[in-house]
């Protein structure tokens, strides 16, 4: 998604984009690509930034945010020192504290948790449904029944947006060739409809042989669909050797991260989106 210009000061840079989901119903402007060379100065780039945004008439501003929840966004709030994952964000210590100076407020949180992996029980699903592994094959065909999917199952996430296929299909495929396809699970009813997915990948930061495997995202639109697709994901990656299960950058107040903390996992990043009302 690209920007709608670039604004910069001493010691701080950030990107500008004029089409941001809104906050609170507002016209609303995302600021993203945010760098800086401490919270002085990135504090000082976004208060010029939000001024100039209310002078053009917007009455809210969110970051950081490359545009929408599809891209890059939100801010490492809080860690235990653990190295980041594969397509973790990562951030300077000092950014969280730029937006707070400029007078952002935390309008999202979301954390990351691991457990071990552990073979588990499989509960027996809804009635009809079968799932199977992703068909790298048909990696396109596939792909664009994910992203419809998503369209109805992220629809009323926070500050969701729905994209074209063709962007979510550039999105994920610079990963394809990464993926395990037996990580990847559809959930199918008896007339062959996707009901659900889940979407999972080794952690490829720990270089050719990792020991953690990052359960990505998975979404349902049937009720059991999402526990079947965990529970049999949890099953095989201790099949395949994995020694650790990672729960990747969910928002706090959805459905996964409370089936995270009943598992057991234990947390150890967190993560914010902030905003701001000019």
């Amino acid at each position: 998604m690209t920007a709608s210009r670039r604004v910069a000061t001493a010691g701080a840079t950030a990107a500008v984009w004029l089409d941001a989901p809104p906050l609170d119903g507002l016209r609303t402007a995302a600021v993203g690509a945010f760098d800086s060379d401490d919270a002085d100065a990135g504090a000082r780039l976004l208060r010029e930034t939000c001024e100039q945004l209310r002078e053009e008439g917007f009455g809210a501003v969110l970051g950081p945010m490359d545009g929408d929840t599809w891209s890059a966004h939100r801010l490492v709030t809080q860690s235990d020192g653990r190295p980041p994952f594969f397509l973790e964000p990562r951030n300077p210590t000092d950014h969280p504290a730029a937006f707070e100076q400029a007078g952002f407020d935390i309008v999202a949180r979301y954390l990351s948790a691991e457990r071990p992996a552990a073979p588990g029980t499989e509960k027996p699903g809804p009635l009809g449904l079968s799932l199977r592994p992703f068909d790298p094959a048909n990696a396109e065909a596939e792909l664009r029944r994910l992203h419809a999917l998503s369209l109805v199952a992220f629809a009323d996430n926070a500050f969701y947006r729905p994209i074209t296929a063709e962007r979510f299909l550039a999105g994920y495929a610079p990963i394809l060739p990464d993926l395990d396809p037996e990580l990847v699970l559809l959930a199918e009813d008896e007339a062959g409809e996707l009901q659900g997915f889940l979407f999972a990948l080794p952690d490829l930061e720990q270089g050719p042989r990792p020991t953690a495997v990052i359960l990505k995202t998975y979404a349902s639109r049937v009720k059991g669909a999402g526990s079947l697709l965990a529970d049999r994901f949890h099953a095989l990656a201790h099949a395949k050797g994995y020694a650790t299960v990672i729960h990747a950058l969910m928002h706090e107040a959805n459905l996964s991260a409370r089936h995270s903390d009943h598992t057991g996992a234990r947390g150890f990043r967190r993560y914010a989106l902030y905003g701001r009302r000019l």
